[in-house]
């Protein structure tokens, strides 16, 4: 793979600027115990049979085999996995972390600390054979086995520190607004209901909560499961409140924010003004899986891999249905937990999605008749069950079936149904180099993790609050040019339609974060993109900033257009009309 070169960080799937429901999160397994199907003979003493108990359970639980290679690269790389399919084991597009974290029972990623500072960049697919009945509790425990036998991976339990929202008192005394409570009874946090009426046009409701008999611990608990758009971390109480408290607090969801104008108010300024609390992001002493030691790359594949583990057919739809939408349906889509549902939606949409191609770019398709953006269809298709996931989903609304596997079945469906035919060619497709101007990021520490993440930096300044047309927000650590290049695409897709070039000549890992508005919030409905790089948009009425200026103003570089060859989809063939249901 060549250490850094095929893969992405994972950016937070709100930085992607994305067409269609099918971004997915990994499936959340619940753990079950199976009896030991290990017989002990009658005759065996109780003290053979407790040392043979013991020995079983100290027997490391392993795959019968595993397919451990580089993932391709992908437009928005994150993880997919971990799924119980007809046999296999599957995790797709798996940092280390990724695969440490879903082995050892962490939340995420971020529980895992130490290490090298690749851990989170390299992405890998592993497809594991399993016996029958597999849980997914079995199937972690063969996955710390294989960390260890092919990545050599040597860690353990202890305690770090991890990112979290820390609640304090802004000042000596909280505000007037929050009252001790008098009476008693299980803490509340009531939100009012919706109107029953729309509101009048332009009038955007906030949200209203009636916390009861609350106290700061439980408060600070419960505040990211109110607000997760603002909060995407845990909270932790530091105001040194002690017992219960009555308030209400009334706030604008993020999303609603920037067309709230001056009535609306942040969770952040909702919470300092109206009940003499503040939120900061800091850090908070917690449980974390430390890394002692781990390799770069896994022992090789076994030599009879294809003759143990043959690949499966391919993945399918049982049944699909296919139809013009009525002139008057509304454009949407669902996936239900045998079925995909996508309604008065144009063939395009399935296309961009299947060959994951990234919608903004009018050019990345070759050949496509002008229908494909006109007409729009129905289809309703249900999952072969050999290809949904064992013991379906935790999660409602995750789909019990691997993203690449509907990718490749909606391809699939599309050239039995329409008689598609295709080719990928590399054509002159416009692109970006990125040069140094006057570079104004920090050094990056080369013992950290090479990372990018959505939300503020180490100083916790959240430009958004303040300036909602400034909607996009990111922070990169230790990260090369040449990495920034490739990650750039994947949180402005809207702006860059292929990775950039490093034509900077900076050396080693950079710190920075850059806050840009999307495209769509950008005048004359998108961003403009001059030859230099340089938007003539910057100065915008509603002040927005494009990405090419907040490359420019806030890092010191400068990205410019050029001509390269680029892969793209050329469409041979296509009927206007699908085969018969």
């Amino acid at each position: 793979m060549g250490g850094k070169v095929n893969a992405m960080p994972r950016c937070n799937s709100r930085l992607i600027v994305s067409l269609t429901f099918f971004t997915l999160y990994s499936v959340a397994f619940v753990a079950r115990t199976r009896a030991s199907n290990a017989q002990v003979p009658s005759e065996t003493p109780a003290s053979a049979a407790a040392d043979s108990a013991a020995a079983a359970a100290n027997t490391p639980v392993k795959f019968e085999i595993a397919d451990i290679h580089p993932s391709p690269p992908r437009r928005y790389s994150f993880f997919d996995g971990a799924f119980l399919v007809n046999g296999r084991y599957i995790m797709r597009q798996a940092t280390l972390a990724d695969l440490i974290a879903t082995a050892y029972g962490q939340k995420d990623s971020t529980y895992v600390h130490g290490g090298p500072s690749w851990l989170e960049w390299d992405r890998w697919d592993v497809i594991a054979k399993v016996p029958p009945e597999t849980t997914g509790a079995e199937a972690k425990q063969m996955l710390q086995s294989l960390l260890k036998d092919r990545f050599d991976l040597v860690a353990h339990n202890g305690n770090g520190p991890v990112p979290t929202y820390l609640l304090t008192l802004e000042k000596d005394q909280p505000s007037p607004n929050l009252k001790p409570s008098s009476g008693s009874g299980d803490a509340t946090c009531a939100m009012d209901p919706a109107p029953t009426s729309p509101p009048p046009p332009g009038t955007i409701n906030p949200n209203i909560h009636h916390c009861r008999n609350m106290s700061m611990e439980k408060f600070a608990e419960i505040l990211p499961t109110q607000a997760p758009a603002y909060l995407q971390k845990s909270v932790v109480d530091r105001t040194g409140l002690k017992g219960a408290y009555d308030f209400d607090l009334h706030w604008t969801g993020l999303g609603r924010l920037q067309s709230a104008g001056a009535d609306g108010i942040s969770l952040f300024d909702a919470v300092e003004k109206q009940l003499g609390l503040k939120l900061t992001l800091g850090t908070a002493p917690g449980p974390v899986f430390l890394v002692d030691s781990v390799n770069e790359m896994p022992t090789p594949n076994a030599p009879d891999l294809a003759r143990i583990m043959p690949p499966l057919p391919p993945a399918q739809f049982e049944v699909a249905t296919i139809k013009p939408s009525a002139p008057d349906e509304k454009p949407d889509g669902e996936i239900h937990p045998n079925s995909i549902k996508v309604h008065a939606l144009p063939l395009m949409f399935l296309i961009t999605f299947a060959w994951d191609l990234n919608g903004n770019d009018k050019e990345e398709i070759v050949g496509a008749p002008k229908w494909l953006n006109s007409e729009n269809f129905d289809v309703d298709a249900k999952v072969a069950s050999d290809n949904m996931v064992q013991g379906g989903s935790t999660m409602q609304g995750i789909p019990p079936i691997p993203i690449e596997d509907l990718r490749e079945m909606l391809k699939q469906l599309l050239a039995d149904r329409f008689e598609m035919k295709t080719h990928m060619e590399d054509l002159p497709e416009d692109a970006y180099a990125l040069v140094a101007v006057n570079p104004k990021m920090t050094k990056g520490d080369p013992s950290e993790r090479t990372r990018c993440t959505e939300g503020p930096g180490p100083d916790g300044k959240d430009p958004r609050l303040d300036h909602p047309i400034m909607n996009m927000l990111v922070t990169c650590q230790n990260v090369t040019m040449e990495e920034a290049g490739k990650l750039f695409p994947t949180f402005a897709a809207w702006y860059l339609h292929y990775p950039v070039v490093d034509r900077t000549g900076l050396k080693g890992g950079w710190d920075f974060t850059l806050s840009w508005s999307s495209g769509d919030h950008m005048p004359v409905s998108g961003a403009q993109d001059p030859t230099d790089g340089q938007s003539t948009t910057a100065a915008a009425p509603n002040g927005a900033v494009s990405f090419y200026d907040a490359v420019s103003k806030e890092l010191g570089l400068k990205l410019v257009k050029e001509k390269r060859p680029e892969p793209v989809l050329v469409i041979d063939h296509i009927d206007e009309q699908p085969t018969p249901n």
